[in-house]
């Protein structure tokens, strides 16, 4: 029977960094909104599903002016988040069945590629715990109260980390519900959640310095850029 894998999409962040009244998922990039990059990616890779996830009080525009306008076929549920992050995470992989791996992607990031979402696929199949990254190219300080650096950790161990992260359903399921109910709101991603709360190690996988999350009005600058590079690349 084939391994059937599902990809979670997260729009339902309000993005006070942006200081718009539009949240940053629905902002226009280049005449399209922002969240429709990620789920192009998604609907041109060999994922079999998505499960879009929107703030309270959102399907319905979600569903007119994203999924029914650009014609999502992959889409197959949008799921109403919750107040944090890890609540619309978990809202999500309570309709997936638990055979599946799961893909959880920030909406935000608009520049995956359906060749590093395949990746992904690959590699989660291979080691079941993967969280996608890049390694640090700038020193990192690690600075107390005061605003003091206290120690600078080896770059060679850093790396910023973007997403997909990459699991098995149940397993991440599982931690996650070990998580809420130890009422632990430090995690702030999916592969801290299974490295605290799991039963498996996560493994680093390199993405890509595009690879950016859409979060200040200085990354949509960015992100034009990247988009017209692609554009003229190709």
């Amino acid at each position: 029977m084939k391994e059937k894998v599902t990809a979670v999409v997260l729009a339902a962040g309000k993005g006070s960094r942006m200081h718009s009244d539009i949240q940053k998922q629905y902002m226009t990039l280049l005449e399209r909104p922002v969240i429709t990059y990620a789920l192009e990616a998604f609907e041109d890779s060999s994922v079999d599903e998505v499960i879009l996830v929107v703030a309270p009080g959102e399907v319905e525009y979600a569903q007119k002016n994203i999924l029914d306008k650009y014609s999502y076929k992959k889409v197959k549920k949008i799921v109403t988040g919750g107040a944090e992050r890890y609540h619309s995470v978990y809202e999500a992989l309570c309709v997936i069945p638990e055979e599946n791996y799961v893909l959880i992607h920030d909406g935000a990031r608009a520049f995956i590629t359906p060749e590093l979402i395949e990746f992904c696929i690959e590699q989660v199949k291979k080691y079941k715990s993967c969280v996608m990254g890049m390694p640090v190219k700038d020193t990192i300080k690690i600075v107390d109260d005061n605003c003091y650096a206290v120690s600078t950790p080896p770059r060679s161990s850093m790396w910023q980390i973007q997403t997909p992260q990459c699991f098995i359903t149940k397993e991440i399921k599982e931690a996650y519900r070990k998580m809420m109910e130890a009422k632990d709101d430090s995690v702030t991603d999916d592969g801290m959640v299974m490295e605290t709360y799991g039963i498996r190690g996560v493994r680093m996988i390199k993405g890509s310095y595009e690879n950016i999350k859409i979060t200040t009005p200085e990354d949509m600058l960015l992100g034009e850029a990247i988009l017209k590079s692609r554009r003229q690349s190709q």
